[in-house]
C-alpha cells in the first residue's frame, strides 16, 4: 500500500519555534535579552510541551495559545525575569512574533515536490486553528497544503490516539497510506504505535525517547521526505 498523504507536525517540524526569541534578540536595544534568549527558547518549548501532556493526562484541555503563554511565563521567571533583563515588553513582543513563525528553509520546495508527485499534504498539530493559520499564512505555504488539522476539534493534545484519528476522518485513508513526519521524537514514536509509517526529523541529534515504540526512520531535515514517500 503506497503513501498518498504526508502529514506533518507544525511547531519544530515545519515552523522554527525558536524563531520568535531569536528574531527579538536581534532587534536593536535588546542586548540584555540577547544574552538569555537561547535559554528562554529552550525552556519555553519544554514547558509548552509538558503542559500539553499534563493537561491530556488530567483530562483538562485548554487552548494551545493559553498553554503557550503559560510556558513563556514560566521560562521568563526561570531565567530571572526583570533581574535578568527580560522586560514586560519583551514578553509581549515574543507572543506577537509567535503568530508569524518562519518555516524552515527546505519546507516550501519539499511540500511543492510532494504536490507535484500527486500526494496530499496536511498539518496535524496541537496548535489552535487561528495560530496555525497565522503560521501558514506567514510562511506562504497554504497553496501546498490540503488541510490543517488541529487537536482543538477533539479536545485533547497529542499523543492521544483521538488526535491521530483525525487523519482518517478527514482524508478517508488507511494508516499505511500516511507518512507521518514530526520533529518530536515522542510524537513520531506514538504515531508509529498508532500504525503510521513515520519519520522523526531529528534536527538536534537527540537520543531516542524510551517509549514502547521507536520511529523506524530518522532525518536531519525535511529535504528527503518526497523521495522517502515515493519509496514506501
Amino acid at each position: 500500500m503506497s503513501v498518498r498523504l504526508c502529514v506533518f507536525d507544525a511547531y519544530g517540524t515545519l515552523f522554527d519555534e525558536a524563531a520568535a526569541a531569536r528574531r527579538h534578540a536581534e532587534a536593536p536595544g535588546r542586548e540584555a535579552f540577547a544574552r538569555v534568549w537561547p535559554r528562554i527558547a529552550e525552556l519555553w518549548r519544554l514547558k509548552q510541551l509538558q503542559y500539553t501532556w499534563l493537561r491530556a493526562t488530567a483530562g483538562v484541555h485548554g487552548d494551545f495559545w493559553g498553554v503557550t503563554q503559560d510556558g513563556l511565563d514560566w521560562a521568563i521567571e526561570a531565567v530571572g525575569g526583570e533581574a535578568a533583563g527580560v522586560m514586560p515588553e519583551d514578553r509581549q513582543a515574543l507572543l506577537d512574533l509567535y503568530w508569524g513563525l518562519e518555516a524552515y528553509p527546505e519546507v516550501p520546495a519539499m511540500l511543492r515536490a510532494l504536490k507535484d508527485a500527486g500526494r496530499q499534504t496536511a498539518i496535524l498539530s496541537n496548535g489552535s486553528p487561528d495560530m496555525l493559520k497565522g503560521a501558514v499564512d506567514s510562511a506562504g505555504i497554504g497553496d501546498v497544503l490540503d488541510d490543517v488539522l488541529s487537536v482543538q476539534s477533539v479536545g485533547v493534545f497529542k499523543p492521544a490516539p483521538q488526535v491521530y484519528d483525525l487523519v482518517a476522518r478527514s482524508f478517508g485513508t488507511h494508516s499505511r497510506e500516511v507518512l507521518f513526519v514530526s520533529s518530536n521524537g515522542w510524537d513520531a514514536a506514538a504515531a508509529t504505535g498508532y500504525g503510521f509509517p513515520t519519520v522523526w526529523v531529528n534536527r538536534a541529534g537527540e537520543p531516542e525517547d524510551r517509549l514502547p515504540w521507536r520511529p523506524p526512520r530518522q532525518a536531519k531535515d525535511l529535504t528527503a521526505v518526497p523521495d522517502l514517500a515515493a519509496s514506501l
